[in-house]
């Protein structure tokens, strides 16, 4: 499996805050399946995590890596950002102040929960025309999705491919997550599932009971399209596999 979303780089957002931590969570998707994994950190969300590219994000990245190596979890760490939407973002991108994932064209977008849903589509759409690919974070869980689901649906058609968490599939962030997150994936909505792991305790990176739940009720075929196939794409910069998407 590979796992695009996660807050493992410790000390930078509300994410792993130990490097004991962090070899923690490295440790537990590593024995959970998970070959691959981006660490995510939050970014651009003004006044609390910038966290913009900087030589300070790379070393700590990069002691996280060795320190993996010294203890012998065998996982590839790969860079990515977990970027809040704003006004400015589109000037971010061409300032290279972003870490999209494993340096390619696709980076892992998040809105607002109470977002207006104009204003997602003008900055993806911005985004879009500066030949960046916006993954969007955990739609199931934006209010506005919830409340409308055909904005999903829109979003999708458009090309902006949708990366759904575990803990929402699961029942974890509240029945209207567990509900919408469940459309999404009868629509054929869904890129990739994820973990947006925080800590070893909660939230964390173990992926085999996802796995487990999908192929259980969602298919071999589909199981694997969300949790390794199009992971792996996002992560070479490849055009996305998927089902055609069932409107609302």
């Amino acid at each position: 499996m590979i796992d695009i979303h996660s807050h493992v780089l410790p000390g930078v957002d509300d994410g792993s805050q130990s490097l004991e931590e962090s070899l923690a969570l490295l440790s537990i998707a590593a024995e959970s399946g998970v070959h691959t994994l981006v660490a995510t950190p939050h970014c651009n969300i003004p006044g609390e995590y910038e966290n913009y590219v900087s030589e300070e994000m790379s070393a700590r990245f990069e002691r996280l890596d060795r320190a993996r190596q010294r203890a012998g979890i065998h996982l590839r760490l790969c860079r990515g950002m977990e970027v809040f939407a704003t006004d400015d973002l589109p000037r971010l991108l061409r300032e290279n102040k972003i870490w999209t994932l494993n340096g390619t064209r696709y980076f892992l977008m998040e809105f607002a929960f109470d977002e207006d849903p104009d204003f997602c589509r003008w900055v993806l759409r911005q985004c879009k025309a500066l030949d960046y690919w916006p993954v969007i974070a955990h739609p199931e869980r934006y209010y506005f999705v919830q409340n409308d689901p055909d904005i999903a649906f829109d979003w999708c058609v458009e090309g902006f491919p949708l990366q759904l968490n575990k803990g929402s599939i699961l029942g974890r962030f509240g029945p209207d997550p567990l509900r919408c997150s469940h459309q999404l994936l009868q629509h054929g909505l869904a890129a990739c599932v994820a973990s947006d792991a925080h800590s070893p305790r909660q939230r964390s990176t173990f992926m085999g009971e996802i796995q487990d739940y999908l192929m259980e009720n969602f298919g071999t075929d589909y199981c694997r399209l969300l949790l390794e196939e199009n992971p792996s794409r996002i992560l070479s910069g490849r055009e996305l596999l998927g089902y055609e998407p069932i409107p609302f």
